[in-house]
């Protein structure tokens, strides 16, 4: 008999599950005070680890970009350190503000008569080069390539002031940049502004010496943040989605039509390899929601839908992929389909998992994992908002049903997790027979329960994945007068690539948990 292939091992036992993971607060940054208002422009709307977690970069409704930096001595201890030690303390990550930068500006688009955000929409790591960092932040529009790298700034200490010169009354001459600087023919060595204008000035009596620097000294290491490129007006809608290849050379950026694969060094051109729209915009039926590279495998990508279909493509196959190498839906049983069930089942976000076989998908109500050799369906389903089910008319009235949570792995593949309501976010076990799930609130006691507080929401999606609009604002209850809150919303989360650890976003705080 020929040996198993990888594919064909089996499962793991039941009995071999790792125990449920016990979650505690770490760190928090931008944490409002009781009754400090968020302004808009600090919500955060991205986040992301690159793939060493010695880096974390935020984006913010504002268009600034946001990195944090690793600073626990992780295996950085001395011999005689750990020579004391009887074992190995765990430590969780560490991190503390690095810097930030503008990283977009709002625009005006005149043959269209329309306002672009400088929103955030996705943040994504490049190769580390030159202990430089590179990074990837696009908003709807436009996107731009960022080099942050540590710069010594100098300064001069010592100038060769004479003090002791006096001018032609008999008082001491100044040192400040007003003094007196003088050159053998009588003319000065550097221009003299006055305070008012910019009209070149002269000291009354002329000038009587040179300035120059005698000591010049070096500061402190300062990151400094350079835009590299700008790869711009390639997409006629909304960007929703940018991806770094495996290859090092080349990304993807999605809007909800056309997916575009850009060259980092040529900002020029890029080239068109998926385009959904139709000859006639009424037979538009579904949109592309998020596409992403395959983690190692740099002729594969995978994009989602708004009808909840997973398309895994291969480049090799042709210039346009407008055939797909794999599709990846669930199909609903026969007579359960409502008004909703199409909106619903919209794929807000895919992530691959770090060893490449499996893809995680958030729709609205569910986590889906799926295995990339099996297209038949989920080998995971995991319930998000299922007790919301019973309120889909008032999330549709308030628009929370337009909402797009984000998703991840763990580095190890053994638990997922995504955002809901309320800041609350959830953490599942993923393994075959797991029942690991756990409800973590974004605050410094994550075991809390939030009491919902109805608010306005935030209208997220554009107008091409929503179908008729109703009127009317976020009320807040139900019929019956309960209460719900719809707002706090905790959409976006990463998980550190190589540890159990955490970062998510609550309005403009970033909460960092570990277990």
């Amino acid at each position: 008999m020929d040996p198993k292939s990888p594919d064909d091992r089996p499962e793991p036992a039941a009995a071999q599950q790792p125990l449920p993971l016990e979650w505690r607060f770490a760190q928090v940054f931008g944490e409002r005070g009781a009754g400090e208002d968020v302004q808009e422009v600090d919500i955060i709307s991205a986040i992301e680890f690159d793939k060493s977690g010695d880096h974390l970069a935020t984006g913010d409704r504002g268009g600034r970009v946001v990195l944090f930096e690793r600073t626990d001595a992780r295996g950085n201890a001395s011999r005689t350190e750990l020579e004391r030690q009887d074992y190995v303390v765990a430590r969780h990550p560490e991190f503390r503000y690095k810097t930030e930068f503008q990283s977009h500006e709002p625009e005006f688009d005149y043959l269209k008569s329309l306002e672009i955000e400088e929103k955030i929409n996705k943040i994504k790591w490049g190769q580390t080069a030159n202990n430089a960092l590179f990074i990837l932040s696009t908003n709807d529009k436009t996107i731009k390539y960022w080099k942050v790298q540590d710069k010594k700034v100098k300064r001069v200490s010592v100038m060769n002031l004479d003090t002791s010169q006096s001018s032609d009354n008999g008082t001491t001459s100044s040192s400040s940049a007003s003094s007196s600087r003088g050159l053998p023919n009588g003319g000065c060595s550097e221009k003299l502004y006055n305070g008012t204008s910019n009209d070149l000035s002269f000291p009354p009596g002329g000038c009587t010496s040179l300035r120059l620097p005698v000591v010049v000294t070096g500061q402190d290491l300062n990151p400094v943040a350079r835009c590299r490129r700008v790869y711009a007006h390639a997409h006629d809608y909304h960007i929703n989605s940018i991806s770094n290849n495996s290859d090092g050379e080349t990304f993807i950026s999605a809007d909800d039509l056309r997916i575009n694969l850009w060259n980092l060094e040529i900002n020029s051109q890029s080239f068109n390899i998926v385009d959904v729209k139709p000859a006639n915009m009424e037979d538009l039926t579904e949109v592309i929601t998020c596409a992403e590279f395959h983690p190692t495998h740099c002729n594969t990508l995978a994009y989602s839908s708004s009808k909840g279909a997973i398309r895994l493509i291969d480049l090799r196959q042709s210039a346009l992929c407008d055939n797909h190498a794999k599709l990846f839906e669930e199909h609903e049983a026969p007579g359960s389909k409502s008004f909703f069930t199409e909106i619903i089942a919209s794929v807000s976000d895919i992530k691959f998992a770090r060893e490449g076989r499996h893809i995680l998908s958030r729709d609205y109500m569910t986590l889906k994992l799926w295995d990339l050799n099996m297209d038949s369906g989920p080998v995971a389903t995991f319930q998000v908002h299922e007790h919301l089910r019973p309120k889909l008319c008032d999330l549709y009235e308030n628009d929370s049903i337009f909402d797009k949570f984000e998703c991840c792995l763990s580095g190890d593949g053994l638990r997922v997790a995504t955002g809901s309501y309320s800041n609350l976010f959830r953490v599942f076990g993923c393994t075959p027979g797991s029942t690991e799930a756990t409800t973590l609130e974004a605050s410094r006691n994550p075991m809390r329960r939030q009491v919902a507080n109805p608010t306005r929401p935030t209208r997220t999606l554009t107008s091409l994945t929503r179908a008729v609009r109703r009127g009317g604002e976020n009320a807040g209850a139900d019929g019956n007068g309960n209460s719900y809150d719809f707002s706090t919303k905790l959409l976006h989360l990463a998980w550190h690539p190589t540890e159990s650890s955490i970062a998510c976003a609550a309005g403009n705080s970033l909460y960092m948990y570990y277990a």
